[in-house]
This record gives C-alpha cells, structure tokens and sequence, in this order.
C-alpha cells in the first residue's frame, strides 16, 4: 500500500500509524487476506435519506451495506466482541457502519468503542458516517483516538446532491432539496478537513449513479484529495429492492475499473471493496456473521435494563413522514417500537380541533376526546404541538416528541426520549 501524505503533503504517516494501516482490511490491499474485521451495528438511526438505500433488519440472505439481522446494545456488542476475539485471533479492526449513521447514533457508538477498547486496547476502531454531524462529533473522534474513517461523498453540487438525497434531518430541522445537499455536501468537506488536519485517515466512498453523478464522480475526486483523503472507493449502485431507485440499472464493474482507472492518476483506489453488511465478521472475501447472529437470552440479562416496548401515536400524512401538526390530525398512526423493532399496530380515527390561528377550535370536549383515544399511549410522536397541548398530555402521562424526520427515525427519536425519561443512567446502555 502506498504511504500517504496528509493535505499538501505536510507530512508523512507516522510509523506507528503505518503499521496499524497495515493491519487494515478496508485500507490495506495485503491486510484483507490475512486480518478480519468485524461491523458493530449499534447504529440503527440515520440522519439523511439516500435514494439508493434502504434499510432493512433481520434479512440474512442480502450483503450490502445498511443491512442487518439485528442491533446490539453497547453492553452486547462487547460480549459479542469478546467471542469473536476467541475464535478469531486474526481480528484486527472493529468498524460501526449502520445500520444507521454512526455520527447520528453517536453516544451508543462511543459507548461501545469505549468498552470493547477497554477489554482490547490494541484493536483497530473505524466508523463510517455520510458525514452531515463531522464538524460537531470530530474532536469526540480524535479524542476517542480513531485513526480511520470513512465519509460517504457522492457528489460537490447541490443540485446532483438533490437526485440522490431526498431529506436530510439536521439540528431539529427537515431540510429537502438542493437546501438539504448544500448543507449535507458543506459538513462533508468540513469535517474532512478538520480529520486531515489532526492526523486521521480519510477514505471517501463515492456510490456511481448512472445518469446522475458519473461525469462528476472525478471532479469529487480531485476536491478530496486536495482535502486530504488517503483513497477513495467508488462502488457500483445496487438498487436495493423498497428504495427510490430500486428499478435504476445496477451499475457494472466494467463502468466502475473504467472510473477507478482514470482516477487512479489522482489517488489511490480501494478495488477489493465488499460493500460489506452492517454486521459483517472475518475476512472481507468471507463473511462469517452468520455464525455469531442472535445473542443467548442468557447473555441479554446480563444487560442493566431490558428495553421494553413502547406504544407512540404518529401523525402523518402518509406514515412516511412526521410531517403533521397535532391539532391537525384527523388520525393517529399507531406504532410500538423498543429500539430496535418498528411495529405498526393500527389507524385510529381523531377529530381534527384546530383549522388555523383565527379558527381553532377552542372547545374543552373536542381536546379531551383526542387524548381519551390515545391514553393508552406512551407517547406522541408530532410536526408540531402547542404548549398547552402539550401539558394535557403529560398530566396524562403522554410524552410528546416534535419531529420532522420519517416516521422510522423519529419512532427511534421518541424510543431514546422515553427511556432517558425512565431511567436517564441507561441512556447510553440501550438503544
């Protein structure tokens, strides 16, 4: 593998740093046949949605990333760790990409890195994020003494940026549209530049889209490199079945060595991608996280706290996204959710109080009659909700939780909520 400089050539990699890259499947070319990795999926939310993505939990029979058979706890990540170790000496790297985003999920996975590094302080950490939260998690990142990340880059202009993102959710906010990529593609560099800068290895994985970002994918590739990055992994689509672009044409791997090729000149490229599962074990070229799937029930009471089903009234438009105000709502979308597992229970109708400022409807009954049909929830899961709305459900003892997100991500939203409510020590215990 060459050695790489940091930006404008500064300086080179120090020995140290060298020799842990060596041991690096993903960014070492020899590694991938002698050393094996292992995905922690402690991440299950994600921060933007991408067109080619679709995430989906217990599916054993895919391998692609965003893919998992289930989520782990902090607490179970380590045990799993632990047997891994056992029967896998030549385990070099622990590496959090997804199900999720691993900077959205960001205090399990520092959680997580924290345990399993003290149990092994020589192993290798890694994440993998879409980079939209680098410029606030990445002096947490340096801190924690990760020397490798990867940043999802597929393209430097909004307006390409708004083909392949359909939201992004950042800050409190639901950003859509050439908005939601300016700000999405300005972290990107940010955070790049801010990793680079402080001696962490940079590679930036770039998804090839046919008809969309292939005729950009080299100009990524220069800005990049410029930045500082160490390589870069253009991958082939793969119209993942429930996405957007689920009928897009996968793109080859003739099309992808031809792109790889040409930028070759500008920096090195990653060929021996696996587009590895979120949860994938052992050498890149052979998966083996079948063999350590579903830990014993035994092994999960050993956890502080049993996470326990949660009963959360949405109000949507479409259950896609949180995208109604309360008093709006003339339904509620009934879901139950422990972190990990999303279940749809039923649609329950509800009288719709408020049409607007000057014609709310003020009467007392009308506002009783919409709580007394859900007091058997947990909680509220809304766009928007008045502060005295607000009240009437907590002296019922209904949380409510504003959101603009899709409804999965603001289910796990309300999930984090509820239990830091219960029990604010076990935040970071479960997800």
């Amino acid at each position: 593998m060459e050695n790489a400089c940091s930006k404008n050539a500064a300086f080179l990699m120090s020995e140290e740093l060298a020799k842990m890259t060596a041991r690096h499947p993903c960014y070492s070319l020899d590694a991938h046949h002698q050393f094996a990795r292992m995905h922690l999926p402690v991440a299950p939310v994600c921060n933007i949605s991408c067109n080619y993505c679709h995430r989906k939990y217990d599916c054993v029979n895919e391998s692609r990333p965003g893919v998992t058979s289930e989520v782990l706890t902090p607490e179970i990540s380590l045990t799993k760790f632990i047997r891994v170790k056992e029967e896998m000496p030549h385990l070099s790297v622990v590496g959090i990409a997804g199900p999720g985003d691993a900077l959205a999920n960001w205090d399990v996975v520092k959680r997580s890195i924290k345990l399993i590094k003290a149990e092994s302080p020589d192993m290798i950490f890694c994440l993998s994020t879409n980079g939209l939260m680098l410029p606030h998690y990445g002096q947490d990142i340096i801190d924690l003494g990760i020397k490798h990340v990867t940043v999802t880059v597929n393209c430097l202009e909004p307006a390409i940026g708004a083909k392949i993102y359909h939201h992004i959710h950042y800050r409190g906010k639901y950003y859509v549209g050439e908005n939601a990529a300016e700000i999405l593609i300005h972290n990107q560099m940010e955070g790049i530049n801010i990793l680079v800068d402080h001696g962490i290895l940079v590679k930036v994985n770039i998804v090839m889209i046919k008809d969309i970002n292939v005729e950009h994918i080299p100009e990524v590739v220069k800005k990049v490199k410029n930045l500082g990055a160490l390589m870069t992994n253009i991958m082939p689509l793969i119209p993942a079945p429930g996405s957007v672009f689920q009928n897009f044409p996968q793109t080859s791997m003739k099309e992808v060595n031809a792109l790889r090729d040409l930028c070759q000149t500008d920096i090195s490229q990653m060929r021996h991608c696996q587009q590895c599962r979120a949860d994938a074990i052992g050498l890149l070229s052979e998966d083996q996280s079948y063999k350590f799937r579903h830990v014993k029930a035994d092994t999960v009471k050993k956890c502080k706290f049993r996470a326990r089903f949660y009963k959360v009234a949405v109000t949507s438009k479409h259950k896609q996204l949180v995208d109604l105000h309360y008093g709006h709502a003339e339904e509620f979308h009934i879901y139950e959710t422990d972190g990990v597992d999303i279940r749809f229970i039923e649609t329950r109708a509800t009288s719709k109080y408020c049409l607007g400022r000057v014609n709310c409807d003020e009467t007392e009954e009308i506002k009783d009659a919409v709580i007394q049909g859900i007091t058997d929830c947990d909680a509220v899961l809304t766009m928007r909700i008045g502060y005295e709305a607000q009240q009437r459900l907590r002296e019922q003892g209904i949380s409510a939780v504003e959101s603009c997100a899709s409804v999965e991500e603001g289910l796990f939203h309300v999930f984090h909520q509820l239990r830091h409510e219960a029990d604010p020590s076990a935040a970071l215990d479960v997800i």
